[in-house]
């Protein structure tokens, strides 16, 4: 199960981001997100997995959110009140049970630290514990450091979970990326590069998080990304790496010599990106 596997040391690759991507291939509609592609185009949510599965995923999340009639069905919590109802129901069916938060380092919306959200999660009798969707990768792994630091200093013990977005949100406020005034459709800018998921696999490893993944605009190459940059830890690379050398070493065939000069790691780790928008802030104030 999920928890050996987790307590043996090894890296649990989660899956990506299914509403947002699957709305961009036109079949989710935008709003209230409900999932009725898994009914209506199945084929559609199928060819999701297998893209997230052949990236390296070990997880497959079903493709529930607001699947119910009053949306709490499979709810990402804002509240850690909420969350540790959920945990103590969960409880009752003798599984291992996991729980995320929506939250950033300001902690929930009751202002609740992320280090006391974990421990009135593990108190409750979640093992693997963490946060997903709402933030990017640095604000979640920052948020990740303080609930690791909260059960330190308790003397607690739980697996950690992170599962961020695959955009770049430091300007947003408490709620998260949903405040920003891009969202849900002007969030391209702002997606996470291949390589800015590499250094966010190797930071969260390196935090001790061993269930690592992504939500909302995390693709499948950037699932292949995690899986690459941790596969001296694993031990394999997944079979989507059969056609991407690693660090852009496909590129010393190209026939142009300065593109050639970028099949290495030290291009790619280095690499400022412009946007391309000359007359674009480079933050946005949020709308709330």
């Amino acid at each position: 199960g999920i928890l050996e596997r987790l307590e043996s040391g090894e890296v649990v690759i989660g899956d990506g981001s299914f509403l947002i991507t699957l709305e961009k291939r036109g079949y989710v509609k935008a709003g209230l997100w409900t999932p009725e592609a898994v009914i209506e185009h199945p084929d559609a949510v199928r060819q999701l997995h297998m893209e997230f599965l052949r990236a390296g995923s070990n997880v497959m999340q079903t493709f529930t959110f607001s699947a119910s009639e009053d949306n709490m069905e499979s709810k990402y919590f804002e509240h850690v009140e909420e969350a540790v109802w959920a945990v103590e129901v969960l409880k009752e069916s003798d599984r291992p049970v996991a729980v995320t938060m929506c939250i950033g380092p300001e902690g929930d919306m009751h202002d609740i630290t992320p280090g006391e959200c974990a421990v009135r999660l593990v108190k409750a009798g979640a093992s693997i514990v963490g946060v997903n969707c709402r933030f990017g990768p640095d604000t979640s792994l920052k948020t990740m450091e303080l609930m690791k630091e909260g059960l330190e200093r308790a003397g607690l013990k739980a697996h950690l979970m992170v599962q961020p977005l695959g955009f770049h949100t430091p300007d947003c406020g408490k709620e998260g990326f949903v405040d920003l005034p891009e969202y849900p459709f002007g969030l391209e800018s702002r997606v996470a590069t291949r390589w800015d998921i590499q250094k966010y696999a190797r930071e969260a490893y390196n935090l001790g998080v061993r269930y690592i993944g992504g939500c909302c605009g995390f693709e499948p190459y950037h699932i292949r990304a995690i899986a690459e940059e941790l596969a001296p830890e694993r031990g394999f690379l997944p079979p989507a790496s059969e056609k991407h050398g690693s660090w852009g070493s496909g590129l010393d065939m190209h026939t142009k010599p300065w593109i050639r000069a970028r099949a290495r790691r030290e291009y790619w780790e280095n690499l400022l990106p412009a946007s391309g928008r000359p007359f674009c802030p480079s933050l946005s104030k949020p709308d709330f």
